[in-house]
């Protein structure tokens, strides 16, 4: 039996759990209370909790007042409920709401979001498997897009581009289309011209790919903070600048400057373009940002919206196809006031090719001197290498380990190539695990099936940089086969088996010749063997450790001509500009020990030129052989595969209609297989005198001969 005291002791010890149980469950439904009206509070001081603005009191006038079916969605909370229910409005809303916690919650109480998880664009694109950010694409992707500009031109039936039409009216991409602009050429929201790259979705680090990871869900403000775990020293997003663009997209020859800073000179220099166009066509045109319909009749020529032109009825209705192609981008860029941060490749690529557009036209063409619109191949989101797959869907698994940010590294990691999903360039990640941590990559297995080891980081580049065929390839091709045979493509940019040369045999070597082995730059006292020493930076004698460690990684991987120009001097076209590393060129280097490979007596012309001439030869032989050996004439077209097609009229050049696979090049015996092969090597390689050039004209020269060539006048060994 329990004695008083111990009674007491078990009563009083009862008391204190019920005390601290009771505070506990207090403090949970405190913290629950303040999350929410943290939350709310936050919301009130957004964007989508001003109900005096004008995106919620526009129709406050009207008869009756009442949000139209075709606004209602994103300008009031039963509207958007509305649409989320079938995928339309099917009745005008009241006025007097804003966006209101019910659009994305299902439960304000408990904060459940509603599931929705794919959006469908202006341009009919549909975007799946979407998270919590589908909400807000869904009123962020615009009201127009590229193809609506080419229906609104069809419709009018114009005779050609540059045809006034009253039928053409401005298509306005209304306002913050953000997704558009992150989505890029995904979903088609700019215009964009025929036969150009556009980048795709802006692809940031993981975990920061979605609206909610960069922005506060309520108070809309960007999560600046967060940006310092990679951007440090950040207080203001427009400073920010990606580390692989490093291209001077403006020309003003800063390559630090926030993104946000180079897009201002393309819209002033297609303004002023837009300006001229209006004027040569006989219409002059305006533009005020505040005032719909945006654009207006310029009727003093001032170039400006005056007060008395700013309305209605004064509206711009001349426009031309050429001129709405370029306005609808002019008015795109100017709507997301953060493009710079959702897709400032994309809209930096839409205006540069407006202005270009425009210029076809104009008497006096707007400069577009010292700008550009794309960047360095490992991040040039715009290019086939990376758009090739847009419309499948994803990488293929052959494919993925070179043109997708995640192929490499799943290689790496597990030893093997799946399919990835589509890139818009490189990632840090790829070469990195966490910057600037670089990942380890053992010796690498080339086309030929011999490995190499570079002993450093280059291991990474010879992965994507090796070809995808060899000597072996070809020999393999005729042993199989009495022919005739179709081409054998090494691919592009197989600078490693230039680099390393017959060490891994990418190029056809022929029996009983001898080839030069891996480029070790003798000259250079060990420095600059490698991709990473050249590229990187790694061993300047006039780089401090700390510049050397970071200077690959901030400038697009290219050789510092600072590296170079001291010891190569000038440019041997330029004889008289001296030794300043902003003149120099790398196509215009001629080491002292190169013979006259091409023959032609100049001594003193580029080694890049040395090797065009021995390529010219190649050609003319290959050409000369098909013709008169074989009598099927070939014809060769760099930029279109399979790259040799059949002369049809046999004269000796790429005529409309030739370049295209159904007329392709099948007719190729032995002899010629082994000559175009390398003479595509060649040109796959543009940087080919650099990395070995003695290899490259042992290559041309011998491919010469074996075809029947005269190579006396050839210097090549």
């Amino acid at each position: 039996m329990l004695k008083k005291p111990q009674i007491l002791n078990i009563l009083f010890l009862s008391l204190i759990f019920f005390l601290i149980l009771a505070y506990t469950n207090c403090a949970f439904e405190v913290e629950e209370v303040s999350v929410s009206s943290k939350s709310e509070s936050q919301w009130e001081t957004s964007g989508h909790a001003d109900a005096t603005a004008e995106a919620f009191t526009h129709w406050d006038e009207d008869t009756p007042p009442e949000v139209s079916t075709s606004c209602a969605k994103c300008h009031s909370t039963p509207g958007f409920i509305d649409f989320l229910a079938d995928g339309s409005v099917d009745s005008a809303a009241p006025i007097g709401t804003t966006v209101e916690c019910e659009v994305c919650h299902t439960d304000t109480e408990t904060g459940a979001l509603r599931v929705h998880t794919s959006v469908t664009f202006p341009s009919g694109e549909v975007i799946e498997d979407l998270g919590p950010e589908a909400l807000c694409m869904e009123c962020h992707q615009g009201r127009e897009s590229g193809p609506d500009v080419d229906e609104e031109i069809a419709d009018a039936a114009v005779a050609d581009d540059d045809t006034i039409s009253s039928s053409i009216g401005f298509k306005n991409v209304h306002y913050k289309a953000a997704a558009a602009v992150q989505f890029g050429t995904i979903t088609k929201g700019g215009y964009e011209y025929s036969g150009n790259g556009y980048d795709a979705r802006f692809a940031h680090v993981e975990g920061y790919n979605a609206c909610k990871t960069c922005h506060d869900p309520h108070s809309l403000e960007v999560k600046i903070d967060d940006c310092n775990t990679c951007h440090t020293g950040t207080t203001d997003p427009k400073n920010i600048r990606y580390y692989g663009s490093y291209t001077d997209y403006n020309g003003n020859g800063n390559t630090t400057e926030g993104i946000h800073y180079e897009i201002p000179a393309f819209q002033e220099k297609l303004y002023a373009a837009i300006l001229a166009y209006g004027t040569q066509v006989g219409a002059p045109v305006a533009y005020d940002s505040h005032t719909y319909p945006y654009f207006f009749n310029d009727t003093n020529g001032n170039g400006e919206v005056d007060s008395s032109e700013a309305n209605y009825g004064n509206g711009y209705r001349s426009f031309t196809g050429r001129l709405l192609k370029a306005c609808y981008n002019y008015q795109f860029s100017l709507k997301d006031h953060g493009a710079y941060a959702h897709g400032g490749k994309y809209v930096i690529q839409l205006l540069y090719d407006s202005i270009e557009d425009l210029n076809t036209y104009l008497n006096n063409p707007v400069s577009l001197d010292g700008m550009r619109r794309g960047d360095e191949g490992h991040f040039d989101g715009s290019a086939e290498a990376w758009r090739h797959w847009d419309d499948d869907g994803e990488v293929s698994s052959s494919c993925a380990k070179c043109h997708s940010a995640e192929g490499l590294p799943y290689l790496l990691e597990n030893g093997e190539n799946i399919a990835a999903e589509i890139s818009n360039g490189l990632l840090c990640t790829t070469c990195h695990t966490s910057p600037p941590a670089v990942r380890t990559a053992g010796a690498v297995t080339f086309p030929s099936g011999v490995s190499k080891d570079m002993g450093d980081s280059s291991n990474l580049c010879l992965n994507c940089h090796q070809g995808r065929a060899s000597k072996l390839s070809v020999d393999n091709a005729i042993a199989a086969a009495p022919g005739p045979y179709r081409f054998i493509n090494i691919h592009y940019f197989p600078a490693a088996v230039v680099l390393l040369g017959s060490e891994t045999h990418g190029g056809y070597e022929f029996t009983d010749k001898i080839y030069a082995g891996q480029k070790t730059f003798a000259n250079h006292n060990g420095r600059f063997d490698t991709c990473i020493e050249c590229h990187m930076g790694t061993q300047s004698p006039r780089k401090t450790d700390e510049q050397s460690s970071t200077y690959g990684d901030h400038n697009v991987h290219k050789p510092n001509p600072e590296d170079c120009v001291y010891c190569h001097g000038y440019d041997v076209s330029q004889p008289n500009q001296g030794y300043d590393p902003a003149n120099f060129q790398f196509s215009g280097i001629r080491p002292g020990s190169i013979p006259d490979y091409d023959g032609d007596g100049n001594v003193s012309e580029s080694i890049q030129n040395e090797i065009k001439g021995l390529e010219e030869a190649l050609y003319a032989q290959i050409q000369a052989y098909a013709e008169n050996i074989l009598g099927m004439p070939v014809i060769y077209e760099g930029h279109t595969y399979p790259y040799l097609f059949n002369d049809t009229n046999a004269n000796g050049e790429v005529d409309p209609g030739e370049a295209i696979y159904p007329n392709s090049y099948s007719s190729l015996d032995a002899a010629l297989l082994k000559a175009v092969y390398n003479y595509q090597v060649s040109k796959k390689e543009p940087c080919g005198h650099i990395h070995n050039s003695r290899y490259i004209a042992q290559l041309l020269v011998d491919s010469i001969e074996n075809l029947g060539g005269n190579i006396s006048e050839y210097t090549w060994r």
